[in-house]
């Protein structure tokens, strides 16, 4: 499955800066660029020992490109466990295409999508999983996504799967080894024994199966939907929390009429806020389409945000203790819909309320509180910032980091995930075939497909049209 032909691709960004790198890689890569490169120091490419940097001119004939510096990589010490040369240009998008252009006319091929990586995986540099991670990492954009994508493409689920799969595979062999004796009627694998490590792989399996929730949030970015009435506050909050003007502010009710949607990390999380229309009856046919995108965002949302104009519902609430049954009813409404959804239930414009109507109207919130179930409140002022941390705050509680800080391992790839699903139905099917006594041919079979959907993730069983499907999610020069 592995090329032959000498590979090239742009492996830094595409467009203008201050230096770009085109990566060239297989058996001829040395020999390529060698007779292209003039060093300062009259220096052999070819002569030159891996892991060293050479300054000097790219080549065209007479024609001088650039000044480069060339990194020379002998294999299998390298990313793709190939010879690979590296030249570090200047950033023109003009001198990036000559050179390129020189080296495919010198021999080079344009490196498909992920190739790099490609040649990584089937040179045995990293297992299928540590590849996938490659593409997290690049695409992390906060401390959370980019800690998982590590810890991935350093191998430490590859390492946690790897050791699951031998040690079902040592106990496998055995069984397998009972077949050939079945006339004599014996026992190879202690079935305790065996009963015992099938256990612990369902508790492994399901535990990784469980962090799916938290990684897939952490890796795309949780969405938190900021709902409410007209003119509550919501596009103010929006741009409170991005310290922004997101999104246009009016005192005229129905502003927003299409969702706003804009991220921030708070605590190394990535954040995606959504600001909505707000909810009332109206005739206005625009209008109508904007609620409608609000409730499918809160679908949509893993947290949902219930603003409520403060004065106003101090209003609806006098001293006399009188229930905030309005915001009541919608906040029930919201809760039948979505259950399961956290709700933080935000007061806004407390600046405008007196101390003791505060005092009072936070007296009317836990009530309400007590009576919306997995709901939080706050009251702030969008307007002045006053609260805005303490949401971030409680946002940031919503999200179980726990395992994030233990640095235990996260699942974030829906293909893992799917392969794990596999693997534990199958590993259950073998924990009811111990406890009924079934025969070691059947138990056999059970313990064959285990091992498959565990040898999906790390790669060590694979097809074409996998490979295919992965790489081609990665860039060019990856």
């Amino acid at each position: 499955m592995i090329a032959q032909d000498t590979v090239v691709a742009l492996a830094s960004p595409s467009g203008t800066g201050a230096i770009a790198v085109i990566r060239v890689s297989g058996n001829e890569a040395w020999d390529i660029v060698a007779p292209l490169f003039k060093s300062v120091r009259n220096k052999a490419l070819k002569k030159q020992r891996g892991h060293t940097i050479h300054l000097g001119h790219i080549v065209d004939e007479k024609r001088i490109l650039d000044q480069v510096l060339i990194s020379l990589f002998k294999g299998p010490n390298s990313y793709t466990g190939e010879d690979v040369v590296e030249i570090s240009c200047h950033g023109s998008p003009y001198i990036q295409q000559e050179i390129i252009q020189l080296l495919l006319r010198r021999g080079c091929r344009t490196a498909d999508a992920g190739e790099f990586t490609l040649r990584a995986f089937l040179n045995g540099k990293l297992d299928l999983s540590q590849a996938e991670a490659v593409a997290d990492l690049i695409a992390s954009d906060n401390q959370a996504s980019h800690q998982i994508a590590m810890q991935q493409m350093r191998g430490g689920f590859s390492n946690e799967i790897k050791k699951l799969r031998d040690e079902l595979m040592n106990f496998a062999s055995l069984i397998e080894l009972e077949l050939d004796f079945a006339e004599e009627d014996v026992e190879f694998a202690d079935r305790s024994q065996f009963k015992a490590l099938v256990n612990r792989i369902e508790h492994v399996l399901k535990r990784l199966i469980d962090s799916f929730a938290s990684g897939n949030v952490i890796k795309n970015g949780i969405p938190v939907a900021i709902v409410g009435e007209p003119n509550v506050g919501k596009s103010t909050l929006l741009n409170a929390l991005l310290n922004e003007e997101r999104a246009i502010v009016s005192d005229i009710a129905g502003t927003t009429r299409d969702t706003i949607e804009d991220e921030i990390t708070i605590g190394g999380i990535g954040f995606r806020f959504i600001d909505t229309a707000g909810i009332r009856d109206t005739k206005d046919v625009v209008e109508t389409i904007g609620i409608q995108k609000t409730f499918e965002k809160m679908g949509q949302a893993q947290v949902v945000i219930y603003l409520v104009e403060a004065p106003s519902a101090f209003q609806a609430s006098p001293p006399e203790g009188e229930s905030l049954s309005g915001i009541l009813i919608e906040l029930q409404k919201i809760k039948n819909k979505y259950p399961q959804k956290p709700l933080l239930i935000v007061m806004n414009k407390v600046d405008q309320l007196a101390s003791e109507e505060t005092e009072q109207l936070k007296k009317q919130l836990s009530v309400i509180s007590s009576k919306v179930e997995k709901s939080q409140t706050l009251l702030l002022s969008a307007k002045t910032g006053q609260g805005v941390e303490e949401l971030q705050s409680q946002l940031l509680g919503l999200v179980n980091t726990g395992a994030l800080r233990n640095n235990e391992t996260i699942v974030t790839n829906t293909r893992h995930y799917d392969a794990l699903l596999k693997a534990l139905e199958e590993i259950q099917k073998v924990q009811f075939g111990l406890e009924e006594g079934l025969s070691g041919d059947l138990l056999a079979i059970d313990i064959r497909q285990a091992l498959y959907h565990l040898g999906e993730i790390t790669g060590e069983i694979t097809s074409d049209d996998l490979l295919g499907n992965i790489f081609t999610n990665f860039c060019i020069g990856k």
